[in-house]
């Protein structure tokens, strides 16, 4: 059986009995796929690959080298969509402001205090023209902005979760995907979280009950054999 990024972490009796249940059964693909690049911006992997420890000096919300390695993937994956014609999705964390403080300010005091530097997107897997932003002060993609306006207007059935963090912004985003019955499809190497714990735990779980979940070449492969309608 292939190694998934949590096997270490998940005790196989836990996963047994999840097989038991019948969670995790795969959900497959729709026909009209969008791809979401949630916060990848260089506050959150630093303007250059460094250890965690290092980034953290430069920004307190960055996740250092692991978001740097993501980003590759990512690019792939949007060159994948462009290729296509496919629509690209960039859910960001906007600037804040003073009266933008709120709970998850008061849990993480950093996050008031990152440099405009910091907003920009990483030049690797930035917007084009015809992408669409979507500015965002919450966790989940769909919070507060007019992503399942966009969604439905573009006849997406399915989406594409990539960016940070694994366990904040990509799990609340993907479980409000599933909320909304959207098909959700997390490739494991094109997200990222600065606690590989939180980030191999999460994954578990998205796998187990919100999204299919697997490597980029994977993904690829399966987004490759749709055929979507004219």
């Amino acid at each position: 059986m292939t190694a998934r990024p949590w096997d270490a972490l998940i005790p196989e009796s836990d996963r047994e009995t999840y097989r038991l249940a019948g969670f995790g059964t795969p959900a497959g693909i729709g026909t009209r796929p969008a791809l979401l690049v949630i916060d990848v911006q260089y506050r959150t992997v630093g303007h250059q690959p460094k250890p965690i420890r290092e980034a953290l000096k430069e920004y307190p919300t960055s996740c250092g080298e692991v978001g740097w390695k993501a980003v590759a993937r990512i690019a792939e994956l949007v060159a994948f969509f462009r290729a296509k014609g496919w629509p690209v999705l960039y859910p960001h964390i906007a600037p804040k402001s003073s009266y933008d403080r709120g709970a998850f300010a008061g849990k993480v005091p950093g996050v008031m205090t990152i440099p405009a530097a910091g907003y920009e997107f990483v030049r690797e897997i930035a917007p084009v023209k015809g992408d669409i932003l979507l500015p965002k002060f919450q966790a989940s993609a769909f919070f507060g902005t007019q992503l399942a306006s966009y969604l439905i207007g573009l006849h997406v059935d399915s989406l594409v979760f990539t960016g940070c963090t694994t366990s904040g912004c990509v799990r609340a985003s993907v479980v409000d995907a599933c909320s909304l019955n959207f098909k959700a499809l997390v490739p494991e190497d094109a997200v990222y979280d600065r606690s590989q714990a939180s980030h191999a735990v999460n994954l578990f779980d998205m796998a187990s009950k919100y999204a299919d979940v697997m490597p980029t070449a994977d993904a690829i492969k399966a987004l490759g054999a749709i055929r979507t309608p004219g």
